[in-house]
């Protein structure tokens, strides 16, 4: 039998458990999970948003979760140039993904080369958005009362 080998992409920005969660159910999935980082730039090029924590120091703490073989920092957009880099038999991402424009055209794309996308649970509950958003609530004199309170005044 042919060895499955994983990938799971994303910024892993702000760690929490919906991250936790797509890289532990995928790796149930495959006998080696790959887990790509976007970089820093790919980011802003991509999606418009400066990450909280850099690259480096996110691939750092993906490379640490045990259900992760092995981090591939992402420094191109297309996920087919990615494929060539890495070479994984199954692309894993979350399901809000399903159905849509980009990921119809996603499953195409990796269907010309083999790769098969398997969806898992959005966690809908928590996401590196929100908390982004929560920190960015934390404005002018909020940020100074949650500095006191955290002790770093």
């Amino acid at each position: 039998m042919a060895q499955r080998i994983g990938y799971a992409a994303g910024a892993f920005d702000l760690f929490h458990v919906g991250h936790l969660n797509i890289l532990r159910h995928a790796k149930e999935q495959c006998d080696v999970l790959i887990a790509g980082v976007v970089s820093d730039e790919m980011l802003r090029a991509v999606k418009g948003i400066d990450p909280v924590i850099p690259t480096l120091e996110r691939a750092e703490i993906v490379r640490h979760v045990r259900f992760v073989d092995r981090v591939h920092v992402e420094t191109v957009p297309d996920k087919i140039d990615v494929w060539r880099e890495v070479g994984f038999t199954h692309f894993f991402k979350g399901d809000d993904w399903r159905g849509t424009e980009k990921g119809d055209r996603l499953e195409r794309e990796f269907a010309e080369v083999g790769v098969e996308v398997v969806y898992f649970p959005y966690t809908v509950h928590t996401s590196s958005t929100a908390l982004r958003r929560a920190l960015d609530s934390l404005s002018g004199s909020e940020r100074g009362e949650f500095a006191t309170v955290a002790g770093h005044r």
